[in-house]
């Protein structure tokens, strides 16, 4: 929803009830905004992690922040590993290999932000697109 503020500056509102959720085999992301979802130049969602779930090895053009809100996980960032649990924040460095594995006892929730359009890519350097979570 768009709202005029003194005519001059537009506030976008997104509703809970519009986010827009993606859900992969190891967990749901929700997008709260995105380019797409109320014209973000920067993109920002929720990763809810099933238990034990482990991400794909996988690496994006740009900075990702991850903060950590529930749960723990296991990172693992540029060959180094970080444990992390709720209240850690963890600033993923563009152009370098990650993946994140959810804690066994009751997986994690984060919040995620990046610049709008930022691209995944495989270990061999393929190009795997612009995730739906952050369009």
């Amino acid at each position: 929803m768009w709202l005029p503020i003194l005519g001059v500056l537009t506030v976008t509102v997104i509703r809970d009830a519009d986010a827009r959720r993606s859900e992969t085999p190891g967990g749901v992301m929700t997008t709260f905004a995105s380019p797409t979802q109320g014209g973000a130049a920067r993109s920002f969602w929720r990763v809810d992690a099933r238990p034990g779930a482990a991400g794909p090895v996988h690496d994006f053009d740009r900075e990702q922040i991850w903060s950590w809100v529930a749960g723990t996980a296991t990172v693992e960032l540029g060959g180094e590993r970080f444990a992390v649990a709720a209240g850690d924040t963890v600033v993923m460095p563009a152009r370098t290999p990650r993946r994140v594995l959810a804690g066994p006892d009751a997986g994690y929730t984060a919040l995620v932000t990046a610049p709008a359009g930022a691209r995944a890519s495989t270990p061999e350097g393929g190009d795997a697109g612009v995730p739906p979570w952050i369009v």
